[in-house]
């Protein structure tokens, strides 16, 4: 995240603000699952980083769903992690209008934040479910390579971006 800080022409962060927080959380936790040689393969992935940050529930929803579902399918999942990733994955799949009710703790702050929910979840609350999820992925047989695969699908579901809203849009329109 600190080259794609450095290509979208922000400040040196592993959090760039040009990056939507799901997609970062599951980055870091892919990079800090790789071997060295691992790590090389993530870099040419960095440009594709650039303005996938967007506000709303569906995109947080739809890459928590995909870590998750990834996780409970690919490797040992502790109970205590299956508990959490089941109740990140009800959330996510109610968030995308599929499951009447949050799953988890979600049920009491969600109605409870409002408007504010969004921002939560997103902010703290799907970044924190969809990072564990690569955890587990991880640890699984063939786990870094399953992990750089699940990034990989991430990327590809922010493919269709909306308007860009950071820094480097402005630098490729040459303002």
């Amino acid at each position: 995240m600190e080259l794609v800080s450095r290509l979208a022409r922000e400040p040196w962060t592993d959090r760039p603000a040009c990056v939507h927080p799901v997609l970062s959380a599951v980055a870091r936790a892919v990079h800090d699952h790789s071997s060295l040689s691992g790590r090389r393969e993530l870099l040419p992935l960095a440009p594709r980083f650039i303005d996938t940050s967007r506000v709303g529930f569906e995109y947080s929803a739809r890459l928590v769903a995909l870590c998750v579902s990834t996780a409970l399918t690919v490797g040992e999942v502790r109970p205590d992690e299956r508990r959490r990733i089941r109740a990140a994955h009800e959330t996510a799949l109610h968030l995308l209008g599929s499951q009447d009710r949050p799953g988890g703790a979600a049920r009491w702050w969600l109605p409870a934040l409002g408007r504010w929910g969004e921002l939560f979840y997103r902010t703290f609350v799907a970044p924190e479910h969809a990072a564990e999820a690569v955890a587990v992925t991880a640890r699984s047989a063939n786990g870094e390579v399953r992990a750089r695969a699940l990034l990989k699908q991430c990327l590809a579901q922010g493919a269709v971006r909306p308007r860009p809203s950071c820094s480097a849009s402005a630098w490729k329109s040459g303002s």
